[in-house]
């Protein structure tokens, strides 16, 4: 096999990559929730194929869509100022106007484009919506809220192979019509469908920090975001998606993602990979730490080759690894081990502990992984009552001291048949000590 076919064997998005996440899929409802300005993207066609696959594996799928880019357009055609253009603030006559039709053009739009991807779908009628009111002062006037989700008719569609198409309009209970913000219907859809994944798609990628793309952010860390001062500093769009995001978490839809809809099979790599390719806001029970079982012993193995070639790690062979699997604690995401730790006890030496076979998958690393797996086993070592935990290392040694409170040792500190090992094989570790008061 040359280097190009292995290549091929690991994209996330070929069949194989695909079939590992269908058992997990089947019968869950996404609500992919389309941005106007993705409406107008050339990327559009590709994405409904893609929507087009979730439908073939047996994903339902209800499709949000928005209409500002659409609205703004309609309105410096017409010589017209709005109101507003998001469906957050006031919606006066003239921009509710613009609102209906814009929310026509892109309906047609997707029922086009799907229509080619040879998919059943329909717009409903399906938002009974309710007007906000005032407001700090100010009258929203035809700005409205969900008040309920038809999700029975809305499964009905999904039962006769339908997909549904949600416009950012809905009806009061005198069928007088609502503009509604698409990111805020989105996630009143999901919870109302009991979906178990939304998925933004829109010019915005997710947040960055120091440029560089955040992949997750569990939903505690996204609050403590939205509370500080520089969330101010984000674009409008991407501030409402997490506001949304973090309601929607916390009613219990488990992963919410925000991706660039402009990304050729973006849709289905966010789906269908570990890696993904935009921000994913997730809730408690997304990862966890846990003691890996003998059916891992593969997976394990296979994890830390990459640092053993790297001379990061030492040698161990798949006997060894299944000798010690019960000492070994994986970081799961999502079902999959992206990251280990092994914890090694001594009999010479009850209240000594240590820390090996650190290693995470490439593409978590610089992401708190190492040191959430350290910190969780020098926990566990302290509550089985050790005094002491050492960790070897022959390139991450300033991880150890500078972020988790190591310090340089001697080889004198380990135990006889440590140090005999140490000895036999030559690697010249820094042998680090970490004490408990």
């Amino acid at each position: 096999m040359d280097a190009s076919e292995s290549e091929q064997t690991i994209k996330p998005t070929d069949l194989r990559g695909i079939l590992n996440y269908v058992p997990r899929f089947l019968g869950q409802t996404f609500v992919v929730a389309l941005d106007g300005s993705i409406i107008e993207s050339d990327n559009l066609p590709n994405l409904l194929l893609d929507i087009a696959v979730l439908r073939s594996l047996q994903i339902n799928v209800v499709i949000v869509h928005g209409i500002g880019k659409q609205l703004a357009d309609l309105s410096a055609t017409k010589s017209i100022t709005p109101s507003n253009v998001d469906g957050s603030g006031a919606t006066d006559g003239p921009t509710l106007d613009l609102a209906i039709r814009a929310s026509s053009r892109v309906s047609h739009q997707i029922l086009e484009a799907l229509t080619k991807a040879k998919l059943k779908c329909a717009i409903t009628n399906s938002v009974k919506a309710k007007p906000v009111g005032i407001l700090k002062g100010v009258d929203l006037l035809n700005t409205g809220k969900t008040d309920q989700i038809d999700a029975d008719f809305l499964r009905h569609l999904i039962s006769k192979n339908i997909i549904p198409i949600i416009q950012p309009i809905g009806f009061d209970r005198n069928g007088h019509t609502l503009r509604i913000n698409s990111d805020a219907l989105a996630v009143d859809t999901a919870i109302a469908m009991g979906a178990t994944k939304i998925l933004f798609l829109s010019q915005e990628n997710g947040f960055s920090q120091d440029g560089r793309l955040t992949q997750q952010i569990p939903v505690a860390e996204l609050e403590e975001f939205v509370a500080a001062p520089h969330f101010s500093e984000l674009s409008p769009a991407l501030k409402s998606k997490a506001v949304q995001a973090l309601r929607g978490v916390k009613a219990e839809i488990s992963r919410i993602h925000i991706l660039d809809g402009r990304i050729h099979d973006g849709l289905i790599r966010e789906v269908f990979s570990n890696e993904g390719v935009g921000t994913l806001i997730y809730g408690n029970e997304y990862q966890q730490i846990r003691r890996a079982t003998r059916d891992e012993v593969p997976l394990v193995y296979h994890l830390t080759r990459s640092g053993v070639a790297r001379e990061e790690l030492m040698e161990r062979s798949m006997a060894s690894i299944e000798e010690k699997i019960h000492n070994y604690y994986v970081y799961e995401v999502d079902g999959n081990i992206m990251a280990c730790v092994l914890l090694d006890r001594f009999g010479e030496d009850a209240e000594l502990r240590e820390v090996s076979s650190l290693f995470v998958h490439p593409f978590y690393q610089r992401q708190g992984i190492g040191r959430k797996l350290v910190r969780f086993a020098c926990q566990l070592a302290e509550q089985e009552g050790a005094r002491r935990v050492i960790a070897l290392s022959t390139q991450t040694q300033n991880f150890f001291t500078s972020l988790l409170g190591f310090e340089e040792a001697g080889p004198d500190a380990l135990p006889l048949t440590r140090r005999a090992i140490y000895d036999a094989n030559q690697r010249q570790s820094k042998v680090l000590l970490k004490s408990f008061a």
